[in-house]
């Protein structure tokens, strides 16, 4: 029977703590996002990402895209909230179903600003590899997000 000393025990309790979920991974991302910290949300975000935000038009775009869009949303609604609503893991791929919600105060998407408070529903989908986001794709209704901004036509965003 051997007989543990201190050193013998912290030595065995000395293992690596396991690597994060993709769901903690894509939890950190969405809550820097919250945070208005695109810094920090990129943080967990490979270089190589690929990034589609199908509602702006954007396709295949990387990260300096997503810098771009988290940086234009955090300063359109600096009272930005961002509610998880439910995330589901399957593999390597997060689904994260979200509402986006702010009062405007910069222009934002073509839509000049109005002051206009907006809450949409939005649906992100995130590939992960390791502890790194390899792949975001996120959908929303755009005619949703521009009868909240006061946007009258969509063919030439004017005002209602």
């Amino acid at each position: 029977m051997k007989l543990f000393t201190r050193g013998d025990q912290s030595e065995d309790r000395a293992e690596t703590a396991p690597e994060a979920t993709p769901t903690q991974i894509v939890s950190a991302f969405l809550t820097a996002f919250g945070n208005r910290d695109a810094g920090a949300a990129l943080s967990v975000v490979d270089d190589s990402v690929r990034v589609d935000i199908h509602p702006t038009g954007l396709s295949e775009g990387g990260a300096a895209e997503l810098r771009a869009f988290l940086t234009e949303t955090a300063t359109a609604f600096p009272d930005l909230l961002v509610t998880v609503k439910n995330l589901i893991e399957t593999g390597s791929v997060v689904t994260a179903e979200l509402k986006v919600e702010g009062t405007q105060a910069a222009g934002y998407l073509g839509a000049i600003n109005q002051e206009k408070h907006l809450d949409v529903d939005q649906a992100w989908r995130f590939t992960v590899a390791g502890d790194r986001i390899t792949g975001v794709d996120a959908y929303w209704c755009q005619n949703q997000l521009y009868r909240r901004l006061a946007v009258k036509r969509l063919d030439q965003i004017s005002l209602v």
